[in-house]
Formats: C-alpha cells, sequence, structure tokens
C-alpha cells in the first residue's frame, strides 16, 4: 500500500512540476520547477528498481545541467515580455508536439496491458541477489569495456580541447603579468603628494 502512495505523489508532483517548468514566467522559477521534476522522476526510478538511473538523475542532471541551466538564466538579461510573446507564437507547434508524445504514451500503455513483449524474453535474467548497478557495473566492464573506454577517451579530448580553445593567445588583450605584480614595491604604486587646501589634484 506504501508503494502505491508513493507512486501517485511522486507521479503527481512529476506532472505538476513538469506543467509548472513550462507555465511559470520567471526563467528561474522554471528552472527550479525542473529541478524538483527531477528529484521525483528519481524517486519513481527507486520505487521500479532502478536506482543507477535514480543516482544518474540526481547527480547529472539536478547537480549540473539543471544548475548550469539556472547559471545561465540568472546571468542572461532577460527580457520577458520577449519571452512572453515567444511562447505564444510558438504554442500551436508545442501543442503539437504534446499530442505526439501522447499518443505514444497511450500507444504505449495499449501495447503494455495487451500482453507480455516478447522482445523481453531475449534479456539474459539477472538474480535478486545481485543489485542493479552491480549488474550495469559488470556488463560495462565486461562485455562493453573497450567501447567504455572509447567514450571516456572522447570526453577526455572534448576537455582537453575546451581547455586549448579557452587559453589559446589573442591579440588586442590585455593578460595578468603574476611575475609583474608580485615584484611591484608600495612606492612604485603609492604616490604622497602634500597637497595644498583649496586646490586640485594634478595627475
Amino acid at each position: 500500500m506504501i508503494h502505491v502512495l508513493a507512486f501517485y505523489l511522486f507521479a503527481a508532483l512529476v506532472v505538476m512540476s513538469g506543467a509548472l517548468t513550462i507555465f511559470a514566467r520567471n526563467p528561474v522559477h522554471s528552472v527550479l520547477w525542473l529541478i524538483l521534476a527531477f528529484f521525483n522522476a528519481a524517486g519513481l526510478m527507486v520505487l521500479l528498481g532502478a536506482e543507477f538511473i535514480a543516482m544518474l538523475l540526481i547527480i547529472v542532471y539536478v547537480g549540473a545541467v539543471a544548475v548550469l541551466f539556472l547559471f545561465v538564466v540568472m546571468m542572461l538579461d532577460i527580457d520577458f515580455a520577449e519571452l512572453r510573446a515567444g511562447f505564444v507564437e510558438y504554442l500551436p507547434f508545442g501543442v503539437l508536439i504534446g499530442l505526439i508524445l501522447l499518443a505514444e504514451i497511450v500507444f504505449g500503455a495499449a501495447a503494455w496491458t495487451a500482453g507480455p513483449i516478447q522482445i523481453a524474453n531475449r534479456v539474459a535474467p539477472i538474480s535478486h541477489e545481485v543489485s542493479n548497478i552491480q549488474a550495469i557495473g559488470t556488463l560495462l566492464y565486461t562485455r562493453y569495456i573497450f567501447l567504455f573506454e572509447a567514450a571516456g577517451l572522447i570526453l577526455l579530448v572534448a576537455l582537453i580541447g575546451a581547455i586549448v580553445l579557452t587559453h589559446r593567445t589573442r591579440g588586442g588583450v590585455r593578460g595578468q603579468n603574476i611575475d609583474k605584480q608580485n615584484r611591484r614595491r608600495p612606492q612604485d604604486a603609492i604616490r604622497n603628494i602634500n597637497q595644498p587646501t583649496g586646490q586640485g589634484v594634478e595627475l
């Protein structure tokens, strides 16, 4: 009984926070509602026994993607009037996409209730004594070890490329000379002037 109540609670909060993400007038509030949706979706994944996906939702989406969205939205100078005008302009296209997604969900639910899917019989059974994370880790580091390492190398190359592009030498930019700053003495930066009263300072 507690599982059913938890499911309906998490599901209702996901739907509510998803709707408020779209209809919130302030983009910062939209990102915060999106974070709430991610948290409740992680709760649903835990109820389904997919704790690894729940951990990914918390660490990757909430801890990285949503926080990045929040920083970008807070740093940008957003014209809310123009943003609302764009929302009205793209509303028909958004409604069309929503109807397509709703039709896919209804079709998937109907296919699930019609009977077991034959593709699921091809999946190797997993013992109940092995956790979900342990099963995924065993599969990644045995069968897909080379693909896993290749993905890590690609991410490493992307990281190095981003660093190189950021620290490339550009003309017309005043750089920071740390050695010159450390060698500067107080008398080189401060000038004491005995200025008479009532007269300005000549620079």
